[in-house]
């Protein structure tokens, strides 16, 4: 693969991450403070949400496994189609109706439709890896230009949506007269606009966040269609048929490689979306870091981006399994940071967990792929099973993450978290502090004990390899 080839692709996922960064950094703050809809109602947005996304990623697996391949491939019509739609979805998904009893299944609706379409992106983008080149090396680098680009993406996403909507969560009544935190009159009147104002300040800013966002989505998609070219299964014989759809699901579900990959990256997925759904409200309500926020997400992401080439490297030399223990290094200075709410500390916790984020991010795509040819090993004689392998994948990874932040947010109205209001209470602050540390300390153990048993080794990918290379 040429370079210019890996870069157009890599460009081509960075606006899904730009939209779906904003939003797993925004979207429950916003849904809080700026629509004003109670965290139970939050909760079931940001769930059925991810869960309508999850939903839709068997049935793109399905469809895309029966397509025919067309003059520009069998995924990228597909990639192409699904864009427009998005780009709408994503914009009003920022938008401030002029109802206010129906505000929940507003964001409802446009919450389900972009995660259901972002999936329809999703899916043929990331098996279109499979279909840029036979050799291992490739798809490894292709995947790593794919996650350094992803990683800016993410970085972009939450630096642009940050300093636009920064103004929208500075409260200068909080700073300037902080006696006023303690107040039980001041927790009950809330300074809520008036919702028939749907042009307040704070909806103004999201939506010109929303619209720069939708204009880069656009851009990364004309990259794409205009630098990749899909090929054909390099590894099928004319003879061979598809694999049906749910006779290659029952196969994968059997498949020890996949089933352990998958749990492990469940849990861990799991664990970095609970970090970034709640990290804003933790630096503004627990951590006394409201002006600083934006800024910190950026560290995150900076570190993330910059150290994508290294874990490449780091996972080419010592192997991907190794590489694994990078995600680990984020749970001691996230325990830090939720026992000493410090500055200088705060920023040093983002910068290692930018690196574990990266780590996180990089190696199930690198590690799926070795799937799918071990996979191809056993079977021999069949195809389309590409699509049902990735599907699959973040149809698991979605539902975890939607699980994890719809609790998130029910345990926040559980607690009485108030929009609004300077200072939560007590309650509201310690489940913050459980949501940024304990919980994902403990996922993160987890998928790690289970990713010891994988069984993919250098050795055996280099043994795929070559009987891969045999079969073709």
């Amino acid at each position: 693969l040429s370079m210019c080839s890996k870069l157009c692709y890599a460009i081509g996922g960075a606006p899904n991450q730009v939209a779906g960064s904003a939003a797993s950094f925004f979207l429950q703050i916003y849904l809080l403070d700026i629509a004003h809809i109670t965290p139970f109602h939050a909760s079931l947005v940001l769930f059925i949400g991810k869960a309508s996304g999850a939903a839709t990623d068997p049935v793109a697996g399905f469809f895309i496994s029966k397509s025919r391949w067309t003059k520009i491939g069998r995924l990228m019509p597909w990639v192409l189609a699904c864009t427009p739609f998005t780009v709408v979805s994503y914009f009003f998904m920022w938008y401030l109706p002029p109802f206010v009893s129906g505000r929940v299944a507003w964001y409802l609706t446009f919450h389900c439709l972009f995660q259901a379409l972002t999936t329809l992106f999703q899916v043929p983008y990331s098996a279109l890896t499979m279909f840029l080149s036979t050799d291992q090396k490739d798809r490894d680098s292709a995947t790593a230009y794919r996650m350094t680009m992803e990683v800016l993406g993410t970085l972009v996403g939450a630096a642009l949506q940050g300093q636009i909507v920064a103004s929208a969560h500075v409260s200068p009544h909080c700073t300037v007269n902080p006696t006023l935190n303690t107040t039980d009159s001041w927790h009950d009147t809330p300074s809520i606009p008036d919702p028939s104002d749907t042009l307040s300040q704070q909806a103004k800013v999201y939506m010109i966040a929303a619209g720069v966002i939708a204009g880069v989505y656009l851009l990364g998609i004309v990259v794409l269609f205009l630098g990749v070219k899909e090929r054909d299964d390099p590894y099928a014989l004319n003879s061979d048929r598809t694999i049906p759809f749910c006779k290659g699901l029952a196969l994968t579900m059997k498949h020890g490689p996949y089933v352990k990959l998958t749990a492990s990256f469940l849990l861990i997925s799991t664990a970095v979306q609970l970090e970034q759904g709640n990290f804003v409200l933790f630096c503004t309500h627990a951590a006394g870091l409201r002006n600083h926020f934006q800024y910190l997400v950026v560290t995150i992401l900076v570190s993330a981006a910059v150290s994508v080439p290294f874990w490449q490297k780091f996972l080419q030399r010592f192997g991907k399994k190794c590489a694994a223990c990078g995600i680990s290094w984020m749970i001691p200075f996230a325990v830090m940071l939720v026992t000493i709410p410090n500055l200088i500390l705060a920023y040093f916790v983002a910068f290692i967990s930018g690196l574990s984020i990266a780590a996180s991010l990089l190696l199930p795509w690198s590690m799926l792929p070795d799937v799918v040819d071990n996979f191809r090993l056993q079977n021999p004689h069949g195809k389309g099973h590409e699509t049902i392998f990735y599907s699959s994948y973040v149809f698991f990874t979605k539902m975890s993450a939607g699980i994890g932040l719809g609790i998130s947010a029910a345990g926040l109205e559980f607690t009485g978290y108030k929009p609004g209001i300077c200072r939560q209470s007590d309650d509201v602050i310690l489940t913050l502090k459980l949501l940024i540390g304990a919980v994902p300390a403990i996922l993160i153990l987890l998928g790690l004990f289970i990713l010891l048993f994988y069984p993919i080794t250098e050795e055996s990918r280099k043994e795929t390899k070559l009987a891969l290379e045999e079969l073709r």
